[in-house]
């Protein structure tokens, strides 16, 4: 005999009513497409107005904060900032070109992004190098890193959490072009993109070259601190697929155990 429709009704109204709760708060922190913008640093706080010329001399500023420098068109121009587990940095660099009168053609520029390792990292997408003629004043270019995961296999090109470093330069332009002066700026923003990337385990120090001491990490580390890596969203996910496996089969176990025996079926003896 089928449920009784008012009881099925109740049943289906809890089920819906104990996944939007469960769901609700975490579905945010793990998607892909609705992560927010990770803290940036304060307008106010400036960053460095130098470059270094080596990733020992690799000029430092934290996410949110603007790196500017003026060089030579030929100088290797390096910064470096921190990313922490579960960031997806983004490397923005806006370079001024010389005065179109004294230039002899177009130049090629591009911004390569180093792990703590020194492994170059590969850009998702984003425009990584570019062309830019005669008559072009700036070129914009955009590197978006993978997210950083907590910990990675030793054989694998991962991005871990640590120091992260830019490098700025030109590739190709006209001899007579080489030592013009020219200005950058650089950023770097991260999404948080949570427990989708998280893996079991984490690095017992973030990399960050030449920190000898705990407080030299943390004085590298992002706004707020390195994360431990034992938490993330991933948990609020296990635990909510458990409650609803569980709501699922006591409403498989409803709709299908009948209303009993027939009250014209005699018991047996």
């Amino acid at each position: 005999m089928p449920i009784v429709p008012r009881t099925l009704g109740r049943l289906t109204a809890g089920l819906a009513l104990a996944g939007a709760a469960l769901l609700g708060p975490a579905a945010p922190a793990g998607l892909a497409d609705t992560a927010t913008p990770s803290p940036s640093a304060s307008a106010t706080d400036a960053g460095p107005t130098e470059a270094g010329t080596s990733f020992r001399t690799a000029a430092f500023f934290r996410q949110g904060q603007q790196a500017t420098a003026q060089a030579s068109t030929g100088d290797y121009l390096y910064w470096v900032f921190p990313a922490d587990t579960g960031q997806r940095p983004t490397v923005s660099a806006t370079v001024t070109l010389p005065d179109t009168a004294v230039r002899h053609g177009s130049s090629a520029w591009r911004i390569d992004v180093y792990d703590g390792l020194r492994r170059r990292q590969p850009c998702m997408y984003g425009m990584q190098s570019r062309l830019a003629a005669k008559e072009t004043p700036t070129v914009e270019l955009t590197c978006v890193l993978r997210p950083v995961r907590a910990a990675a296999d030793t054989w694998s090109n991962d991005p871990l959490p640590g120091s992260y470093f830019v490098r700025l330069t030109v590739t190709g332009l006209p001899e007579e072009d080489l030592g013009q002066p020219f200005s950058a700026r650089l950023t770097a923003t991260s999404l948080d993109k949570g427990g989708a990337y998280a893996a079991d385990g984490s690095l017992a120090v973030p990399l960050v070259p030449g920190a000898s001491t705990p407080e030299t990490v943390e004085a590298r580390a992002p706004e707020g601190g390195w994360s431990s890596g034992l938490w993330s969203d991933r948990w609020i996910w296990t635990a909510a697929g458990g409650v609803l496996a569980a709501l699922a089969g006591i409403g498989g176990y409803v709709l299908t155990r009948g209303s009993g025996r027939p009250s014209r079926v005699p018991p047996t003896a």
